[in-house]
């Protein structure tokens, strides 16, 4: 196979990536080594290693000191009810996954005309993130971020910091029902703080679903919710229920 293009290294990407999708390359299968691929798409052993560098950062394969890179393993798939009425937590543990949260941060937010419109807040109010980060199989799955007002809910800053379920705090605080409004679906990359937290390299995406906690009796918004979630380890069921 002979590459002549300037940007060999993204042509011999797009082949791995061909043989990834076309499942001729299995998952947890070692590739072969820098010296082989030189030799099949007959370039530089520099231009191979590049190129599966890239591979690399976008969370398709990974090394092992000393024995060469393999791809990873096939990605779990999780159900995620986009509707407002369930815990993540409650979904989690009726589908059967091994889940684990920890409390990452409690911390107060600047000003953010799209959150406090979101929260029916007041500029001169307090808003505050709580943060957890989740674990499937002790794999991080992702980063749920609520953000809620202190009008709303006064003791969240002396609470904030050892809530895991949102929801299980507002049913102690006398909320029963909950529903959403209206879910948003978007994509972004990691930063360096959130590569930490996932475990993720920098150019694996990451989905983000935004959407509105409302309290069913009342109609009162009781937080905005941002949620970053890994792709490459998972893939996610959005059926509607």
């Amino acid at each position: 196979m002979l590459f002549i293009s300037a940007d060999k290294e993204t042509q011999i990407v797009d082949d791995i990536m061909h043989q990834i999708v076309s499942k001729t390359f299995k998952y947890g299968e070692k590739l072969p080594s820098e010296n082989e691929l030189a030799e099949k798409y007959r370039v530089p052993r520099m231009t191979v290693r590049n190129a599966l560098t890239k591979l690399d950062e976008r969370g398709y394969i990974y090394s092992k000191q000393g024995k060469g890179r393999y791809l990873k393993e096939e990605s779990i798939q999780i159900h995620l009810n986009l509707t407002g009425k369930t815990s993540f937590t409650d979904k989690m543990k009726q589908s059967g996954y091994d889940l684990k949260t920890h409390n990452i941060y409690c911390e107060k937010i600047r000003f953010s005309e799209q959150i406090y419109q979101s929260l029916n807040a007041k500029e001169d109010d307090d808003v505050y993130k709580i943060g957890r980060l989740r674990y499937i199989n002790d794999e991080p799955i992702a980063i749920h971020n609520s953000f809620v007002s202190v009008a709303m809910l006064p003791e969240i800053m002396e609470d904030g910091p050892e809530i895991e379920s949102m929801f299980a705090y507002y049913r102690k605080l006398g909320y029963s029902k909950f529903s959403s409004r209206k879910s948003m679906l978007s994509i972004t990359f990691p930063t360096s703080y959130e590569q930490q937290l996932l475990s993720c390299k920098s150019m694996v995406p990451l989905i983000v679903v935004e959407s509105d906690c409302i309290d069913v009796t009342s109609g009162k918004v009781l937080e905005h919710t941002k949620i970053l979630y890994r792709s490459d380890k998972f893939k996610y069921d959005l059926t509607m229920d």
